[in-house]
């Protein structure tokens, strides 16, 4: 599997950017895609994410009411519409991907950035 994000740039705060990212290869096997970040200087923490079958979301505490991940099952693509952008978001944003059973996120995209300025 693999996993190609784009929608990142540069924005001021209170503004608004939508990420996208597109899976390929064996998707058949993906059970959830989501959006993990990374802040310079701090560890990778999880965004938000949303079951491909059922559709059930799940957001970080810091994301809730601003972030909005949606998915479109036939173009094998997931969305983070984000609004109300903070300089705290600025991070490098990565795609991410669960097989069916697995634990952990097994697949990663390259990431993509977005700066939010004050």
């Amino acid at each position: 599997v693999q996993l190609q994000a784009s929608g990142g740039g540069l924005v001021q705060a209170g503004g608004s950017l939508s990420l996208s990212c597109v899976a390929s290869g064996r998707t058949g096997r993906i059970w959830s895609m989501g959006w993990f970040c990374q802040a310079p200087g701090k560890e990778r923490e999880f965004v938000a994410a949303v079951s491909l079958n059922s559709g059930n979301t799940y957001y970080a505490d810091f994301v809730k009411g601003r972030f909005t991940i949606t998915r479109d099952n036939a173009k094998n693509t997931v969305y983070l519409q984000m609004n109300s952008l903070k300089p705290d978001d600025t991070a490098v944003y990565y795609c991410v991907a669960r097989s069916a059973g697995s634990g952990e996120y097994d697949y990663w995209g390259q990431g993509t950035q977005v700066t939010v300025s004050s």
